[in-house]
């Protein structure tokens, strides 16, 4: 049992060009299994890698990231040491400087610090992924790959047939990945609304103010305006926007405006204050289509919200059972869920059917069983 890391695809911006100092003499810090209990919580990136270690699949857990010559990663002696992250024991956070080009992106600090300090027995690589000589250098790994998106592979095919698993959204995506890839192991189990956190998104018995809410960025492909048209179907429902990234929020604020619709706009939050905003409504909601499986989906669950889905959307409708929620086409149809689901809020009790079917033990439990199937098939190759 050792460490697993999860690479994210988070570059904090391009480097301009070859560095041309020399690589850093890198620590050998490895750290062991914490001494604390270890508690599952944040978002996508973390509950998976906290999951591993909590559940014995791991001793340790790491994220990494990548960064660009921009004053963050040009010092001799830059990020890459480590930092313990304090609100997660068992869980250390690097950044790497990335090499100039764009991704997936490579990364000779982190090949060298691979060399110096060893490989992990898990490596996770989410989004836009990471070029050939990292995954060569993690050769001996269980490597594992998730889209977190729409495509269902966002990475070009040679760097894809390196890996030993493809975590995807919906069976179309493992189709759509054993078509690209020949012979590909895939498993519908995707990090977000998986590895469901119920000590993160809880129901804390706050008054409802608010009918619904939307926690999304403000991105044309989250389709806000799909939930506007709702709203305007259903004259007094009151909605709440929890918005991270994106650059449509003041566009956002100014048509709810002009049609007159009674919305509050709020974020971005952290996680502890983006449960606290959800449970200020009745029923959450997801507009998109083209998007992938929604960690929000199950985190409203686990706050105790019914769910409305587009019907349209990709990946994630699984979630939604009878149990859980309505799925409505966009238009006259959603705007009648929502209407249904608000006014019947109260008769859903969706927390204990997320614990029980999404909960982190439960889909840790089938990562390590496809882990396992992995490494019997490696040592039954080795012995042949």
């Amino acid at each position: 049992m050792g460490k697993i890391v999860a690479i994210s695809d988070f570059c904090s911006a391009a480097p301009p060009g070859p560095r041309d100092t020399a690589l850093p003499a890198w620590p050998r810090r490895e750290s062991g299994r914490p001494d604390a209990p270890i508690a599952v919580t944040g978002g996508y990136l973390e509950r998976l890698p906290l999951a591993a270690v909590a559940a014995g699949l791991a001793e340790s857990a790491e994220i990494w990231s990548f960064a660009g010559l921009d004053g963050q990663c040009d010092s001799d002696r830059g990020l890459w040491d480590g930092t313990p992250d304090p609100d997660r024991p068992g869980l250390t956070r690097r950044v790497f400087r990335a090499d100039a080009h764009p991704a997936p992106y490579g990364s000779a600090d982190m090949v060298a610090h691979l060399d110096a300090c060893g490989v992990p027995d898990i490596l996770c690589v989410w989004g836009l992924g990471v070029d050939a000589a990292i995954l060569d250098a993690c050769s001996g790994a269980i490597r594992i790959y998730n889209s977190i998106d729409a495509p269902a592979l966002r990475i070009p095919d040679a760097e894809a047939a390196r890996f030993d698993l493809f975590l995807t959204g919906a069976d179309w995506q493992s189709d759509e990945i054993r078509a690209r890839v020949p012979g590909a192991r895939t498993l519908v189990l995707p990090i977000g609304p998986e590895f469901a956190s119920g000590e993160t998104f809880f129901p804390t018995g706050a008054p409802k103010d608010r009918d619904v809410v939307y926690v999304a960025c403000t991105q044309p492909y989250k389709r806000h305006q799909v939930l506007f048209d709702a709203l305007e179907a259903n004259p007094g429902m009151t909605a709440l926007l929890v918005v991270g990234y994106g650059h449509l929020t003041e566009e956002l604020r100014t048509d709810a405006a002009r049609r007159g619709l009674d919305v509050e706009i709020v974020g971005p939050v952290p996680h502890d204050e983006v449960n606290r905003q959800i449970n200020r409504a009745r029923v959450g909601v997801v507009c998109g289509i083209d998007d992938g499986a929604p960690a929000i989906l199950t985190e409203y669950m686990l706050a105790g919200l019914p769910v409305l889905a587009n019907a349209g959307l990709v990946c994630g409708r699984q979630y939604i059972t009878p149990d859980t929620g309505l799925t409505a086409a966009e238009g006259a149809d959603f705007a009648a869920a929502l209407r249904r689901l608000v006014d019947t809020a109260d008769q859903f009790e969706p927390r204990p059917v997320a614990l029980a079917r999404w909960g982190w033990p439960v889909s840790i439990a089938r990562l390590g069983a496809e882990i396992q199937a992995i490494r019997r098939a490696r040592h039954g190759k080795d012995a042949a």
